[in-house]
């Protein structure tokens, strides 16, 4: 069976990564795992994970998209797969607070073609984002023993698949049937006090659309309506305000970290 590879307007990306409707919020989630890659030493899984990302796509102008969304993931125990609130690293023995990926916001603009592979049934977009800038740690000498490389360096690798019916379907505001695969290689992230030692985070998830707040695992639910009830909807519109990143966001809390505080940080709902 052949594959074919065309351009679909954005209203397509949007309907399949968010929605066209502007007054839902749509819930992407996704689990896995996480493993060290260092040179010389064998596979290594550190942690599992579950995230979720929930997001909303506004019309600003015909063709047009403002995307605005939050994100969680948590680090979860290689085997049990309970929530850890701290971590020995098995490099340096040393016993560290957890800080999970709270990211609030991360914003897009969504316009023009989208190209994806149509397959059979089925039609998937692909994108492969290389990221290189500088790292906004590495300039602040209290940051040495976290993150001190000077240029922040990773790739992710998405994959959203979906049922080409519904994807055409001009009925179906939000693609709803969707199987997210996404792999990222980076760097240790900052909790991980790891310094300029050589390796990097290999992470391997895959995950899907859920119908609302009450479908998210029981994990996520529970953090969210007890510690960070903010992550039960998107932001009402685009916020004018950089994206958050697991970098900023412990350059921000960096002395919570430090006092051992729990996170993410408890963040209440918008009035």
């Amino acid at each position: 069976m052949a594959t074919e590879i065309q351009d679909f307007d954005a209203q397509y990306w949007v309907k399949t990564r968010s929605s066209l409707d502007s007054n839902q919020s749509t819930f992407l989630i996704w689990s896995g795992a996480i493993y060290a890659l260092v040179p010389g030493e064998k596979r290594n899984r550190l942690f599992k994970m579950v995230g979720v990302s929930v997001s909303r796509c506004i019309l600003t102008e015909e063709g047009s998209w403002d995307f605005t969304s939050r994100e969680l993931t948590y680090y979860l125990h290689p085997e049990t797969g309970e929530i850890l609130r701290q971590w020995e690293n098995p490099w340096t023995g040393e016993l560290l607070t957890v800080m999970h990926v709270a990211n609030n916001p991360v914003q897009g603009h969504f316009k023009g073609k989208f190209p994806a592979r149509t397959h059979g049934d089925s039609t998937t977009f692909v994108f492969d984002i290389f990221m290189a800038y500088p790292n906004p740690l590495a300039t602040e000498p209290k940051f040495a023993d976290y993150s001190p490389n000077p240029t922040y360096q990773a790739a992710e690798l998405f994959k959203l698949t979906v049922p080409t019916e519904d994807l055409l379907n001009p009925e179906i505001l939000s693609v709803s049937k969707l199987q997210l695969y996404w792999d990222r290689i980076g760097p240790w992230v900052p909790w991980m006090k790891m310094g300029d030692r050589p390796g990097q985070l290999i992470y391997s998830a895959y995950g899907g659309k859920v119908n609302g707040f009450d479908e998210l695992p029981q994990l996520l639910k529970d953090e969210i309506n007890t510690r960070v009830p903010l992550y039960k909807n998107a932001p009402p519109s685009y916020l004018d305000t950089e994206d958050s990143t697991s970098w900023l966001y412990f350059q921000k809390y960096f002395d919570a970290y430090l006092a051992g505080e729990m996170f993410p940080l408890p963040q209440s709902e918008e009035v």
